[in-house]
């Protein structure tokens, strides 16, 4: 009995493995559509697309114009060759969306996994850490949609430092289709970069060029063209003129992009929340000052430089470099001069690579732990560990489903009331808006949303002449603009937040306030609506779906055609149609 007892206990990790998954699974899957999904960036834009494509069945057409946007192009939609997307077109929406989180879990685990047995000398004795390192990144909060490409992130490292090592035609296969994991202007163009630095690092250096490395750089560049064809035929053979060329970006003085290093170095960055802040980041920063402190004791000057745990800090100061330098005008104008076609580019992505880096740099120092021949030392790492992973779980990041979920579900079992907060179910509300298109005779008509999210109208099979998108004709966004300009002459933050940006063109209130929440309990300071009519008519709008009865709607000739509610849905949708 002791034995086995002892032989349990040796597997501690795999209890704490299998029982979060198994815990996450039951509450998504127990709750179904009464989960609490994040809205911003998600359900509000990349669901409602991958909606969209299925309900159209254009997931591989080509030329198609969906009905988004008064008419956009299917390629500026999501790859069909991403296996993150393709879930969307094999299961219904939601279990799509809730597989590809845990699939993100798997990735991670089995990139993290094959990444520590190619560089550990004695992987073996590490495994535990490694599982659990791999679970750790494998549930941050980062940006759902590109789950998968942060999730394999160390498994293009893996690929890349097998090819280093020795060049393999099969590994070279293996990396041709890694873009199927991964997205090019998240991840990939950086990868690329990189690679081609560290190429002719390496070659100088050694003197002799590394035949993996250099096959390695067109290899993976083409596969991210064959995977994602249609963002480089856009990109590349499309001469419109999209709403990239007049985004309007911050132009930070000095004092304002050293805050702003300062800040993508201690904290989460948007879409990369990777909890690391209260806990991660101490304890390396402690561990960065003992050991090179130590260092300039022993006067091993190389070893600054050369040691991993030194580089990959190093690494994390230069992505939060680029994340501030983003900032400075003339540094985005050389590039677009440089390169065209990446006008609007983002290249302060690079800092999206920070939550691996952070991780592996605790992993590194929990190993070190291990190797101690004292007894604690192998207490503490494990103890690290596992607290770095409850940090993970219990912290309220943006897109820790898993914490809202479970918090808000307690606290209505608890106070009997219902959260402010939307769950997935009634943010789309299917049943209310299938009732609305049978009850007027909804026939594809082109419309638009106030006072919720267009994307819910997409959701449900519903052509919008508003809608979210990053990338879409510059002229369709100044003739939507006639609409709302009513709106935007009262309201200087959404004339701003339009014209300096424009991905999302919504029909705005005449007040600086929201009126898109996904809230329970959304109240306006006034009830009047601000479009022109007659534009919304030359896009060929025929209904508006309103969350809030208007007060001017005879002034803009708009006829309230129906009142519709719903019992599980929070809204009450008035349907109005413009004469």
């Amino acid at each position: 009995m002791k034995k086995i007892g002892k032989k349990l206990f040796e597997y501690w990790y795999l209890f704490v493995i299998i029982g979060l998954i198994l815990l996450e699974a039951i509450v998504f899957l127990v709750l179904g559509e009464n989960s609490y999904i994040a809205t911003t960036d998600n359900l509000d834009l990349f669901i409602p697309h991958f909606r969209m494509l299925k309900l159209s069945g254009t997931f591989f057409t080509q030329g198609d114009i969906l009905p988004i946007l008064g008419g956009v192009t299917r390629d500026n939609f999501g790859s069909e060759f991403s296996l993150y997307n393709l879930l969307y077109l094999i299961f219904p929406t939601y279990y799509a969306y809730i597989a590809g989180y845990f699939l993100s879990i798997v990735l991670s685990m089995i990139s993290v996994y094959f990444l520590a047995k190619e560089v550990l000398t004695d992987f073996e004795k590490y495994r535990p850490l490694v599982l659990i390192f791999g679970l750790i990144y494998g549930i941050l909060p980062v940006f759902p949609a590109y789950g998968f490409a942060f999730a394999s992130i160390p498994l293009a490292a893996f690929l890349i430092i097998k090819l280093y090592k020795k060049m393999d035609w099969r590994i070279l296969l293996l990396l041709f289709f890694y873009p199927v994991v991964s997205y090019f202007s998240y991840f990939g163009f950086f990868i690329l970069a990189y690679l081609v630095v560290f190429t002719i690092f390496d070659w100088i250096r050694k003197k002799k060029c590394n035949k993996g490395l250099l096959f390695s750089i067109p290899v993976l560049a083409a596969g991210y063209v064959v995977f994602e064809y249609r963002l480089f035929r856009s990109m590349l053979l499309d001469d419109t003129v999209t709403i990239r060329s007049s985004m309007v970006m911050s132009d930070l003085n000095g004092k304002e992009i050293l805050n702003m290093i300062v800040d993508g170095f201690l904290n989460s960055t948007f879409h990369a929340g990777d909890s690391h802040k209260y806990f991660v980041l101490p304890i390396v920063l402690l561990f960065f000052v003992i050991q090179n402190i130590m260092l300039l004791k022993k006067k091993e000057w190389k070893k600054l430089f050369t040691d991993i745990f030194n580089l990959l800090f190093y690494f994390i100061l230069f992505n939060s470099v680029i994340y501030g330098l983003y900032y400075w005008a003339p540094l985005r104008d050389l590039l677009t001069v440089l390169v065209p076609p990446l006008e609007g580019f983002q290249f302060y992505r690079t800092i999206f690579f920070n939550p691996f880096l952070w991780y592996a740099l605790l992993f590194i120092i929990v190993k070190r732990l291990y190797d101690r021949k004292e007894a604690w030392g192998k207490w503490l790492a494990n103890g690290f560990a596992f607290l770095a992973l409850f940090i993970v779980v219990v912290t309220p990041s943006m897109y820790n489903d898993f914490y809202y979920t479970s918090y808000y579900t307690a606290y209505k079992l608890v106070k009997s009331t219902d959260v402010d907060m939307l769950n997935y179910g009634e943010f789309y509300s299917e049943d209310l808006f299938t009732n609305i298109k049978e009850e007027i005779g909804y026939d594809g008509e082109y419309c638009a949303a106030y006072g919720f999210q267009p994307g819910v109208l997409t959701y449900n099979g519903i052509s919008t002449l508003d809608g979210y998108l990053g990338f879409y004709s510059e002229e369709y966004k100044q003739t939507f603009r006639k609409i709302i300009a009513p709106a935007l002459e009262k309201s200087s933050y959404f004339a701003s937040y339009f014209d300096n940006w424009g991905a999302r063109a919504y029909i705005f209130p005449g007040f600086d306030n929201n009126s898109y929440l996904p809230s329970r309990n959304l109240t306006l300071p006034d009830y009047n609506l601000y479009i022109d009519t007659e534009a919304f008519k030359a896009l060929n709008g025929v209904y508006l779906f309103s969350r809030f009865e208007i007060t001017n709607a005879e002034e803009l000739s708009l006829n309230c055609i129906g009142v519709f509610t719903e019992e599980s849905s929070p809204y009450t949708i008035y349907v109005y149609k413009a004469d």
